[in-house]
């Protein structure tokens, strides 16, 4: 059966333009090789399937016939990778495309690479469909949540293979490029099926990517060529407003530089975009105010949970400048009526979340203010999610979530079957072990509902997206009340 395999999969790359068709012959050579096949009659039908059924074939042979030490999450996704990079063009065809197809439009060049991402199974489309998503009212406009199910559990036996592997310092970390063509090993992902497109902001080196697991629609990743510290200042306003020029069909925007309030890896330099409008962009200003020096920019407080200043202008040189007078000036800022405090000791607290985009002709730099500092009340941050919200969100808020997308961990689709089970048979929730903790939110919302097996599970998630809503409010430095605008303005007016 593999002969069949090994077909289907050459024949998917023809289809999808992954294989030339005069290196036909030299792929099915290689993928004989790595499946140690020394005869083959080349099958004279074969079936039409997806990918995903093709390469778990392909990886049941491997493991019955001893090619695949155990058949675990990580072994396979080692292997199938392996497989898929056979398949995929070198690095220069793929920037080659991508330049000629930028040349007719920068949209035709990334709908190409968004295309050519989920073709050679990088972005791995089977899993990130197990993800739910869904959309929640709230007085800031409608905000989307998501539950991910798209990055599987590892197994227990890949974890302790991967403790005892010997650790390398190459690639240094999970966004450097020399990732492209990496084969991978039980601590960091096979990557021989992942191509990057350079990319240059403010005359320095950029690559472009796709995020492989992405949480809305061609979430991509700009990463600095180089391995160095994530940094939000006046270069990286230019930077981020450089691509939105190079590529208007998109976002991009930064997590923050400083733990808590910012991102997952920060010791590379890179932002996050794509081809979403997420709920902040389209949230409207409360208010305006005139930013002394920079009266040709529109400049107001954003209708949004968490605390935002929203600048608008033709020049985006003009918004770089104004948005790290706004920074320089909220790095130094302290209100202690307001418990915002930029420094305790040497330790800096108040930083900025950049995000720009196009809004028509206009570019748009939107600054969410941030703080980090802690208190024994709230140890893992004043600002940040609270205590009372844990049960459904304790993770920090990062650039995605301050943009309206809730990614919400995978342990709460089995809580939320359980929970529905749990009230619509009347069973003591406090009784349950998995969603006692859910027990105090559940009285808060089940008198207002007339509860039936048909809108249990729409009821749960619009209280779901209720809850992050008040999430982001708790991160929020001002809160929407009118002491917290008052307080707002005191710090507006001192730019």
């Amino acid at each position: 059966m593999i002969e069949t395999y090994i077909k289907e999969l050459v024949t998917y790359g023809l289809n999808k333009g992954l294989v030339d068709p005069a290196d036909e012959i030299y792929v099915t050579n290689r993928l004989l090789e790595l499946f140690d096949v020394q005869e083959y009659n080349e099958p004279a039908e074969i079936p039409s399937r997806p990918l995903v059924d093709i390469l778990n074939d392909m990886l049941d042979y491997a493991y019955q016939h001893k090619l695949m030490e155990d058949d675990t999450i990580t072994n396979r996704d080692l292997f199938d990778t392996k497989i898929m990079g056979m398949l995929t063009p070198a690095p220069s065809v793929v920037r080659k495309i991508f330049a000629d197809k930028y040349a007719v439009s920068p949209k035709e060049a990334t709908n190409y690479y968004y295309a050519f991402s989920k073709a050679t199974n990088y972005i791995r489309e089977d899993r990130i469909a197990k993800d739910e998503k869904w959309i929640t009212e709230t007085e800031y406009g409608p905000i989307d949540i998501t539950i991910n199910l798209s990055k599987p559990e590892k197994d227990p036996r890949d974890i302790a293979k991967a403790g005892k592997a010997k650790k390398s310092g190459y690639p240094a970390c999970l966004l450097c490029r020399e990732n492209e063509g990496y084969a991978g090993h039980f601590s960091h992902p096979a990557r021989q099926n992942h191509r990057i497109i350079p990319i240059t902001l403010d005359g320095q080196a950029y690559y472009l990517q796709y995020s492989p697991y992405v949480y809305y629609n061609e979430h991509c990743i700009i990463f600095n060529a180089n391995h160095t510290p994530m940094k939000i200042d006046h270069a990286a306003f230019v930077k981020l407003l450089d691509f939105v020029r190079l590529f208007p069909h998109y976002t991009a925007g930064s997590n923050a530089d400083l733990p808590i309030v910012g991102g997952s890896i920060l010791s590379h330099d890179h932002f996050q975009g794509g081809g979403y409008t997420f709920a902040m962009a389209k949230a409207p200003y409360e208010s305006n105010f005139t930013l002394p020096g920079y009266e040709d920019l529109t400049a107001g407080i954003v209708k949004w949970p968490m605390s935002v200043i929203r600048l608008q202008g033709s020049d985006p040189a003009r918004i770089a400048d104004a948005a790290d007078h706004i920074l320089t000036a909220w790095r130094n800022y302290t209100d202690e009526a307001a418990y915002i405090y930029a420094y305790t000791d040497d330790t800096p607290h108040n930083t900025i979340t950049p995000i720009a985009r196009m809004h028509g002709d206009l570019f748009e730099l939107d600054l969410v203010l941030r703080n980090n500092i802690t208190t024994e009340e709230c140890p893992m941050g004043l600002y940040h999610p609270h205590s009372q919200y844990h049960h459904i969100k304790k993770e920090n808020i990062g650039l995605i979530e301050v943009m309206g997308l809730a990614v919400l961990p995978a342990r709460l689709k089995g809580e939320m079957s359980e929970l529905e089970d749990a009230i619509l048979n009347h069973k003591d929730i406090r009784a349950n072990e998995a969603i006692e903790k859910h027990a105090d939110w559940v009285d808060e919302w089940i008198g207002n509902y007339d509860i039936t097996p048909e809108n249990i599970h729409g009821i749960i998630q619009n209280e779901i997206g209720k809850v992050f809503s008040k999430v982001l409010e708790c991160s929020g430095v001002y809160k929407n009340t009118t002491e917290g605008r008052e307080a707002f303005m005191r710090f507006v007016n001192t730019l």
